[in-house]
């Protein structure tokens, strides 16, 4: 510990769980919660002043504004500039509210007020290089339950921790009225019911806690969580649904819902862009979502119903689907068998547990947390990420940052894409960059300051002191950050991949590769189009060069998308071989990138061309009733370890709008073309099967309403028409309408058009299914071989 930490102080070491701050009596107060080895504490930093900048050639008028409507502030003269080398100067404020004031009244006057939107506790944390891992001091009093502490110093610490973890569910009545609340934690697994137990057996079961009424759950909940004390709360749609619900009854019931630590209230705050969406904090503790931490960890499911998840992840989950089914069925077992409707409830926040366990989601929030300073709970968060790295660096390199210009913004190139060449071929070979984005960046020395710094350059001093980009770009080659940021995180992630932390290194990857997303983002205040231009022009200009050394060995490159090449070897050739010459080919690309970099921009290559796959067959397709080639879009086939696997990329397999008749068609068709298997009786049988109606649990659409069904006019889809013809039939019977403001929809198409599956009346149209979705399959292969579709499946009259 440093000198500042006194002799009379407590000090300890732990991990920020929340951080919030606020005005009280004149001054600023933060107050940090942080899980140590000791039990929770709570930090509290009182009268640390919000700061902005100014130029300092606007400060005379500024303080004449100010002084007008009566704003104390106090000034600093600062050794800083702005991006546009202006003097700047200090402007602190007693309060987080004066700050505000500070920021809307000389915006109101034109003056540019820099970095007024960080809010005092990043600030504090971030300045203080502390992520996640803190080491603190103070005069400590003991709470009941934790520690709190005034009077703090603190400083970054590397402290991994252990943290409590409780799965929340509640089920309730289609009017929002609690039926119960699920708990599953290692101290304690129950659900707290609202009614009576129906016999002795009921009685004795331990892990239901009856209570008389709403209100009693209300008080039980609030006692279960004073008495277990969980560090973090995990749930499905657990904000937006459970903790929305949970603080409106207790609004109604006009009581106060303690259930943060030192018996503090949540604070709900609505979002401003979407009306069904919000953000919680409670002190003391975490609240994650398990579809936004899945989404966060760049996961991708078909449906986002835990149901679906549980099924995909981890074979099992629950057979209700329909809303109205599972409404009724709750209802029924809260009349009838609440022991059921118990064990429902808990096997949801079990089933919750199980995702976050198997996923290893809370341990990937801890080190992206660790990494970048974000909080735990962060949805996204790749520019506040960015953020919280950089400033610091930036500040004392003697850099203000700029504003927020999404007015100014300029698209960049996006990723190389060449032309396909379609076809079917024999052995393709997959060569990836490395993470070519991160890789261009360390390489290319790519940086905000590093652009400022590399503009400031005379021409004639420019080619050895700066390296050319794009678009006027211009780096220099010592003053940066960025490149030393991503090889720290790079060598971070291999130490993580030959450790077998898979956490670790997902977060790692993630942030490494949202650099450059957020330095060609309007959302980013480091956002110039001459960094992303540099980056994303760069790459194209990689792909093109990389390919040209591997068509001078004889090879035909048949496509190449961002970082990959496919590589035709222009016939079949063994597994070994393919191997032998995949290895071959990026080695002698790399040490041509090598001596080509060095002698043409003196720079050490960081370019790494690696061999990801040999494809022993490949379909590139060509765009659907066209001759040219497909992007994004093939299919192949490969052997690992001896057992063979198919590979979809962008078709229909992969896609969530095409039913599980045309994917499980196409699985199958391709897979005897790759094998040379005869296919004209297998395309026969399987549409003559789908025409006599064996295969109508396979002709569900499934699609998502990203709009209020009002909002369709001119051109309404089938899946919009299936909608409003399903919440013609719930208004009919009395039930809630369903889909008015969005959500997914699975219907078929009949004769009469598109129908709702819970409310279909017409036949189904099988003529559609095979036109719309067997056809498509096949053409999009068949051809490849002589074959065609239509006539395989013409009436045997018709070949003589």
């Amino acid at each position: 510990m440093n000198s500042s930490f006194t002799r009379q102080s407590q000090q300890d070491t732990g991990f920020v769980l929340t951080r919030q701050s606020r005005d009280v009596r004149g001054k600023t107060q933060m107050t940090l919660w942080v899980k140590t080895d000791h039990g929770p504490c709570q930090l509290i930093v009182e009268g640390d002043k919000p700061v902005c900048f100014i130029a300092a050639t606007d400060q005379p008028r500024a303080q004449e504004i100010l002084a007008q409507q009566g704003v104390m502030v106090t000034w600093r003269p600062l050794e800083m500039q702005n991006f546009q080398h202006q003097n700047m100067s200090a402007c602190y404020t007693p309060t987080i509210t004066t700050s505000l004031q500070v920021g809307t009244l000389l915006a109101a006057e034109g003056i540019k007020v820099y970095e007024d939107d960080i809010r005092l506790a990043d600030r504090y944390l971030m300045e203080r290089f502390i992520r996640g891992g803190i080491a603190f001091a103070g005069a400590a009093v003991a709470r009941n339950g934790y520690r709190e502490f005034h009077q703090v110093k603190a400083k970054a610490a590397d402290y991994q921790p252990e943290l409590s973890v409780v799965s929340l569910d509640i089920e309730c009545s289609e009017k929002g009225i609690l039926y119960s609340v699920g708990l599953h934690s290692d101290a304690d697994s129950r659900v707290i019911m609202v009614g009576q137990p129906a016999n002795p057996d009921e009685s004795a079961l331990g892990w239901i806690q009856w209570v008389s009424d709403e209100k009693a759950l209300l008080l039980a909940l609030h006692d279960w969580f004073t008495h277990y004390d969980p560090d973090v709360i995990i749930g499905w749609n657990v904000i937006d649904f459970d903790f929305r619900l949970l603080m409106k009854r207790a609004e109604w019931h006009q009581m106060p819902f303690r259930i943060g630590r030192g018996q503090q209230t949540p604070h709900w705050r609505q979002s401003s862009q979407n009306p069904n969406s919000g953000f919680i904090s409670i002190p003391g503790r975490v609240v994650m979502d398990g579809i936004d931490t899945l989404k966060t960890a760049t996961y991708n499911f078909r449906s986002w119903s835990l149901e679906s998840v549980s099924q995909e992840l981890l074979g099992e989950g629950k057979a209700i689907h329909n809303v109205y089914d599972r409404m009724a069925e709750i209802n029924q077992m809260f009349r009838e068998d609440k022991v059921s409707l118990a064990r429902y409830n808990l096997q949801d926040c079990k089933l919750v547990t199980r995702i976050f366990e198997q996923t290893h989601l809370l341990a990937f929030a801890i080190e992206r947390s660790r990494l970048t300073g974000v909080e735990l709970d962060r949805v996204g968060g790749s520019v506040a990420a960015f953020t919280n790295l950089y400033l610091p660096q930036l500040h004392r390199a003697g850099y203000v940052a700029p504003n927020l210009e999404s007015e100014n913004w300029i698209a960049s190139p996006g990723g190389y894409v060449m032309d396909s060449k379609p076809g079917l071929y024999d052995s393709v070979l997959v060569l990836d960059f490395k993470s070519l984005y991160p890789s261009i960046i360390r390489t290319f020395r790519i940086d905000p300051m590093g652009l400022v710094e590399g503009l400031l350059l005379e021409e004639g001093k420019a080619d050895h002191q700066a390296i050319a980009g794009f678009r006027g770009g211009r780096f220099h080659r010592e003053k940066h950050f960025l490149p030393e940021m991503i090889e720290a995180l790079w060598a971070a992630r291999d130490q993580a991949k030959r450790d077998g932390e898979k956490a670790f290194s997902q977060a790692i990857k993630i942030i490494m590769n949202s650099f450059y997303g957020v330095l060609g983002s309007s959302g980013c205040r480091f956002f110039d189009h001459r960094l992303a231009s540099s980056i994303t022009m760069r790459g194209h200009e990689i792909m093109k060069m990389t390919r040209e050394r591997i068509e001078e060995q004889g090879f035909e490159v048949i496509y190449g998308d961002t970082d990959s090449t496919f590589v035709s070897l222009k016939k079949a050739h063994s597994s070994e071989d393919a191997d032998a010459i995949g290895n071959r080919l990026v080695a002698e690309i790399n040490q041509w990138w090598t001596a080509y970099l060095k002698e043409t921009y003196s720079l050490e290559s960081a370019l790494e061309l690696e061999y990801e796959t040999h494809y022993h067959k490949f379909l590139m397709p060509t765009i659907r009733g066209q001759e040219t080639g497909s992007k994004k879009r093939y299919a192949g086939l490969v052997i690992r370890n001896g057992v063979e696997e198919m590979v979809f990329k962008g078709l229909e397999t992969v896609r969530t709008d095409w039913t599980p008749l045309a994917q499980e068609f196409q699985q199958t068709l391709y897979r005897k073309v790759f094998h040379q298997e005869d296919v004209e009786e297998y395309v026969r049988q399987y549409v003559e099967q789908a025409g006599q109606g064996l295969f109508d649990d396979k002709l569900i659409y499934r699609k998502r309403l990203r709009r209020h069904l009002s909002e369709y006019q001119k051109n309404v889809p089938p899946h919009v028409r299936a909608a409003r013809r399903a919440d013609e039939v719930n208004q009919q019977l009395g039930r809630p309408l369903q889909y008015q403001t969005g959500g997914w929809i699975e219907y078929v198409i009949t004769t009469h058009g598109p129908e709702p599956v819970e409310a279909r009346q017409s036949p189904i149209d099988y003529d559609h299914y095979i036109e719309k979705q067997l056809k498509p399959i096949a053409d999009g292969i068949l051809p490849f071989i002589g074959r065609h579709f239509d006539d395989i499946i013409a009436p045997q009259l018709g070949l003589f």
